[in-house]
């Protein structure tokens, strides 16, 4: 099984993706390392800052790793911002069966009464060397494009409106798929 978890900066990707590697015992892959990784070893001129040109650079690697995966039966969790819209269009149906895909989206009124809250958590498990550009309009521009862009398709949209924790621990016990080989009762 492969579980895609998309969203704009600052939705808590990386949170959800490591409290199920802890729970469900597999792992995931950050794009945010692959697109480090590239940067830094010179396989790329891209700037961290080049989002929608690391999205066509890094998509067809990960799409590939993702079909790698499926093909193995093995299980993982791919996290990150540069996961295209129309990503299904790369699959056809026998892997789109082992894929299941979600993007965590904050509501405005979320990011207005919890800005502080955003920025506190910023690092929470990976460490962010400079977040001075974040501000509430630009979180708040960030999640519409992506509850637009993925909500035009008809992806699920996991809306944060009231409590991150809530929101994450209710994904956690109820919505996610099994991995392959295991059983409601292996998970505690």
């Amino acid at each position: 099984m492969i579980i895609l978890i998309s969203g704009a900066s600052h939705t808590g990707k990386t949170v959800l993706a490591q409290r199920m590697l802890e729970k469900f015992k597999i792992p995931y892959m950050s794009e945010d390392h692959l697109k480090m990784g590239l940067i830094r070893s010179g396989n790329t001129n891209l700037t961290p800052e080049d989002d929608y040109k690391l999205t066509d650079y890094l998509w067809p690697i990960v799409r590939e790793m993702i079909k790698t995966a499926i093909e193995n039966c093995q299980n993982l969790i791919v996290e990150g911002c540069y996961i295209p819209f129309d990503w299904r269009n790369d699959f056809d149906s026998n892997y789109l069966n082992d894929i299941k895909f979600l993007c965590l989206a904050m509501t405005d009124e979320y990011i207005e009464t919890h800005f502080h809250e955003i920025k506190n958590h910023a690092s929470e498990i990976e460490s962010r060397i400079d977040d001075s550009y974040l501000t509430i309009e630009g979180v708040k521009i960030d999640n519409q494009a992506y509850r637009d862009g993925f909500g035009k398709r008809g992806e699920q949209i996991v809306l944060i409106e009231n409590d991150f924790e809530s929101t994450i621990n209710n994904l956690l016990e109820n919505s996610l798929p099994l991995p392959y080989g295991r059983k409601l009762g292996d998970i505690r």
